[in-house]
């Protein structure tokens, strides 16, 4: 499966951005899904996961309340919807997918499948 992730952007502080994981390949509602993020400075953060059927979802604590990850089955996609933007959330973010449907430990590490990012760059 091959993802692209898209929605990224210059925001100030307190803005709102959507990011949009586009998968192509094969049909993802099998698939765990996750979001992810990474900076030169920090290894690859998890931020958020949902699982094949949207009944579950996690969170990190720092995008706990702010962040909503989302997914579109039918049309191949998983969204996450950030609000209150903090310049410590600027990064590059990126989608991952796992081929075990629920939200486990391999997801959490970053899946099987991980696509390009889009930078997200928030000022103060």
């Amino acid at each position: 499966v091959q993802l692209q992730a898209s929605g990224g952007g210059s925001v100030q502080a307190g803005d709102s951005l959507r990011l949009t994981c586009a998968a192509s390949g094969r049909a993802i509602h099998s698939y765990g899904m996750g979001w992810f993020r990474q900076t030169p400075e920090k290894e690859r953060e998890f931020v958020a996961g949902i699982s094949w059927n949207s009944d579950a979802t996690h969170y990190s604590d720092s995008a706990k309340g702010r962040f909503t990850i989302s997914r579109d089955n039918a049309n191949n996609t998983v969204s996450l919807q950030m609000t209150n933007l903090k310049p410590e959330d600027a990064a590059v973010y990126y989608c991952a997918a796992s081929n075990i449907g629920t939200i486990t430990a391999a997801l959490l590490r970053g899946g099987d499948y991980r696509g390009q990012g889009t930078q997200v760059t928030v000022s103060s």
